[in-house]
């Protein structure tokens, strides 16, 4: 059962349910080295991994799959996918990428884009990357993104913002122009959960019932939540509260839109309400969040 695979939010530490605007890189020899190289089956409820395999090989367990993988590659890893590592000992290195959604998306809505290279990036787990040139800048971007990140200077969060959501495209295109043979396609393990979350994203602004999701999954109330805490460890209802809550914060730490307008677009009753809510599962009030910056 997927439920029994462990949850962690980086591998081996607790899951963050609370996580916002997260990038974090190191490099793979730096986490397996000291596990015998190996990564057991695991999954992240809320983060996303791009691996970038510059020497070396190994094989990735991926749901009920084991494929094959070997250096120059990139490895995308969605949330809740069980997923595990076997690298080839002492030989086996590049990057390891780990981020929510959120830290791309902030790119993508300031330039009213409305595309995801997530969403195309996960039909395709494991991209070879055949061209010399392209394999190297990737190894650079990373680089210069683990340096960013590392010295924190001036200015540090804009830039791994921005090196992410390049070295996220540049993969999405290496995977785009895969033919159908050499592209490993994943579909999804459960296709409710998927379309769940689908919903979710469209309504949560206006929809906060479980109800309302089941039916339009043809389901029942108890029957969808009851299936969202099998697959993911998580009920239904923190599924859209979890929603609503990224996308206030995204509010809060990335526009100057008034605290009372955010309520409204969320269709909280007033700005107490509101507030009220965000204390409640976030700790601080949203103009405590704003004035940290997003925490």
């Amino acid at each position: 059962m997927a439920s029994k695979t462990p949850l962690f939010h980086l591998y081996g530490d607790p899951p963050d349910d609370g996580v916002f605007d997260f990038i974090h890189v190191e490099t793979i020899a730096s986490r397996s080295s000291i596990n015998d190289w190996i990564i057991q089956p695991h999954r992240h409820r809320n983060l996303y991994q791009i691996l970038l395999i510059e020497r070396g090989s190994g094989e990735m367990q991926f749901e009920a799959q084991t494929m094959a993988f070997a250096a120059p590659a990139a490895i995308f890893v969605p949330p809740i996918v069980t997923h595990a590592f076997y690298f080839k000992p002492q030989v086996t290195n590049g990057w390891v990428l780990t981020f929510t959604e959120d830290s791309i998306s902030v790119f993508a809505n300031r330039a009213q884009q409305s595309f995801s290279p997530l969403a195309i990036l996960t039909e395709h787990p494991i991209i070879p990357i055949g061209d010399d040139r392209k394999s190297t800048s990737l190894s650079y971007l990373c680089s210069e993104l683990f340096e960013e990140y590392s010295l924190a200077c001036k200015g540090y969060k804009v830039t791994i913002h921005g090196l992410l959501a390049v070295i996220a495209i540049r993969v999405m295109r290496l995977s785009e122009r895969l033919s159908p043979d050499s592209a490993v396609t994943l579909y999804p393990s459960d296709t409710t959960v998927a379309k769940f979350r689908a919903l979710v994203d469209t309504h949560f602004r206006e929809e906060r019932s479980i109800a309302f999701y089941a039916s339009k999954l043809s389901m029942t109330p108890d029957r969808l939540n009851d299936h969202v805490k099998r697959s993911i460890g998580a009920t239904a209802g923190h599924v859209i509260r979890q929603r609503i809550l990224t996308e206030a914060k995204y509010q809060l730490a990335f526009t100057m839109e008034p605290i009372k307008n955010i309520a409204a677009e969320l269709d909280f009753s007033d700005g107490s309400h509101f507030s009220r809510f965000f204390s409640q599962y976030v700790g601080v009030t949203p103009q405590e969040f704003r004035l940290k910056g997003g925490g």
